[in-house]
């Protein structure tokens, strides 16, 4: 029996570092209906945890940006295909339902934050915000952690970005129209599909597909620069809807967009597999068989340069529907220039600001 409401379909995973594989139980598991139809609920918690530090920084040659904010860990849209999963194993939680159950909030991100701009020899450049779980996850209305970044950022001129695949994003769209004005944002919004049915299998808990166009549109509206990303694409479960996707947020008035094949890393490829049998068993053999073909005959590909730029014959094919999809509709590459001039270091607590 499937679990209504969730993206993984178990916690029993083989991990790499030893986790013994979970059953569920009656200490993490209520046996009430689900909204979706009967069948085992689990319950979200969220634990909050106090980090030293909040801006992580990278020197990836495969992304284009060298440093990020998660404010969250574990991710409540439970995307099944989240390359984030393998990192809950590092915390003795399963990539499976842990993952998108068992959650971690920074209430102090925007205080940590501070105090790395103000200090010495701080260089600023865009700070990612969304790169591992989603920023405007459900837990985000009660914590707010994400809108306190941003009112950081907007205070200190600090450029910051955004990519999500929730509308709730629109909470924070008097502050996003600011940042704009100021050039010191841009957002992405990740749409899959636009089968509400199969978006509810493949990211339970995100936001539909017309709930995330119609944010586009809105975001574009308040003149924040603004972004579609095809991702990831699923062979054989997402792929028929590349051209809708795009002529879609073409109508609403965006003009950058992009993709990124499916990827399978560590853990995610066994809960990948077993949420295929589940829901498209007659088509998960085609599917899995395709992710290989553009990975070297593998699940995944982990190496630089190669792991964001899939081989082969289907890879080539999607490259060209992509292309061809963005030219009839006009939309290119994103290319944002936010302005890193109008930074003002913050003075550590108890120091005078220098005039």
């Amino acid at each position: 029996m499937s679990i209504h409401g969730r993206g993984a379909q178990s916690a029993n995973v083989p991990t790499r570092f030893g986790l013994a594989t979970r059953e569920a139980d009656g200490d993490w598991l209520d046996e009430r209906e689900d909204i979706d139809g009967p069948g085992p609920k689990l319950r979200t918690t969220v634990t909050e945890e106090h980090p030293r530090s909040i801006l992580t920084f990278n020197t990836s040659p495969d992304i284009p940006f060298d440093r990020s904010i998660n404010a969250y860990r574990g991710c409540e849209h439970g995307c099944i295909y989240c390359y984030a999963r393998p990192s809950h194993a590092f915390h003795d939680l399963s990539p499976g339902l842990d993952f998108e159950t068992k959650l971690f909030a920074k209430p102090d991100a925007a205080k940590l934050l501070r105090q790395t701009l103000a200090k010495k020899g701080y260089v600023p450049a865009p700070i990612a915000m969304g790169t591992n779980t989603d920023p405007y996850q459900p837990i985000e209305a009660r914590y707010r952690i994400t809108r306190a970044v941003l009112e950081l950022c907007l205070e200190l001129r600090h450029p910051v970005t955004i990519t999500t695949k929730s509308a709730r994003v629109l909470d924070d769209l008097d502050l996003l129209a600011e940042l704009a004005r100021h050039r010191l944002t841009a957002v992405s919004v990740s749409v899959t599909s636009l089968d509400p049915r199969l978006s509810g299998l493949l990211e339970p808990r995100a936001s539909s597909p017309l709930k995330r166009l119609d944010a586009l549109e809105k975001l574009v509206a308040a003149g924040v620069p603004t972004h579609v990303s095809v991702s990831p694409i699923v062979p054989a479960i997402t792929d028929q809807f590349i051209e809708g996707i795009l002529a879609a947020a073409a109508a609403r008035g965006v003009r950058s967009a992009s993709w990124i094949m499916l990827r399978l890393p560590h853990e995610v490829a066994p809960l990948f597999l077993e949420w295929l049998n589940t829901h498209f068993p007659d088509r998960a053999a085609k599917a899995m068989a395709i992710v290989q073909s553009v990975r070297g005959g593998k699940d995944n590909d982990s190496q630089f340069f190669t792991r964001m730029k899939p081989q082969g014959t289907w890879a080539d094919l999607t490259r060209t529907r992509f292309r061809i999809a963005c030219r009839k509709h006009g939309i290119g590459k994103a290319h944002v220039d936010l302005d890193c001039s109008q930074f003002i270091a913050p003075a550590l607590d108890g120091q005078l600001r220098l005039l």
